[in-house]
């Protein structure tokens, strides 16, 4: 039985992170509140440069000598989504490659990917100098008004079509995501953009539900 799907693309923040986003855990550990640094991205009114470099300016307000390592301890907590081993687990005895495409801290990312065995990720990066304190400033690897961009990265990097590629996502910055596969699925999702882009919407405390649309559709190929 051949399959049909060979790539699955998940969201990080608010998918696999059972929270609104790493970058809120952080700040909620950190006890600062980014919410007018979002109204302004959201509004186009500064870059996603600026709202990482805003983001990251919170914490090194708070404490000037705050280091990478600080973030990495701080995400070590962060509340995951059930199910994650499972659903990895399923889609790889079924040859399918599982990703990250996040706008959320790669830190996380990587921690989730190495622990789960996801074939990749890519999110977002916060810069810090040789001792390990932050510079203030951030790389974006993942643009959030395209995601859809890095996805078609991964998919020429495994040689897989929009038809053999699934998303997962929960708001509107993965619009582009979705559109570039060929199974959008809105999973637990957050806004009216993507639930409209979705062809279907899981609403799950456990992110193995989706198999039961990815796994069902390619076995009625």
């Amino acid at each position: 039985m051949r399959c049909r799907y060979k790539l699955v693309v998940f969201d990080m923040d608010g998918v696999l992170i059972d929270h609104l986003s790493s970058w809120t855990w952080v700040h909620d550990k950190m006890e600062v509140n980014n919410d007018e640094a979002f109204e302004l991205f959201k509004e186009g009114k500064i870059s996603e440069i600026e709202f990482i470099r805003r983001d990251i300016g919170l914490w090194t307000g708070k404490d000037k000598d705050i280091r990478i390592s600080d973030i990495v301890n701080a995400l070590q907590d962060v509340p995951l989504i059930g199910g994650i081993q499972e659903t990895i687990a399923a889609l790889s005895h079924h040859g399918i490659r599982s990703v990250i495409v996040s706008g959320g801290i790669d830190l996380a990312a990587r921690m989730i990917a190495e622990e789960f065995l996801f074939d990749g990720y890519a999110a977002n990066s916060i810069l810090s100098n040789e001792d390990g304190t932050l510079t203030g400033e951030g790389k974006v690897n993942v643009d959030l008004s395209d995601k859809g961009k890095v996805t078609k990265e991964f998919m020429m990097r495994y040689g897989v079509t929009k038809e053999e590629t699934a998303a997962i996502g929960n708001s509107y910055t993965d619009v582009k995501m979705l559109q570039a596969a060929g199974l959008a699925i809105a999973f637990n999702p957050i806004d009216d953009e993507v639930v409209r882009v979705a062809h279907t919407v899981i609403r799950s405390g456990n992110i193995a539900d989706v198999l039961d649309i990815i796994l069902e559709v390619e076995d009625s190929v």
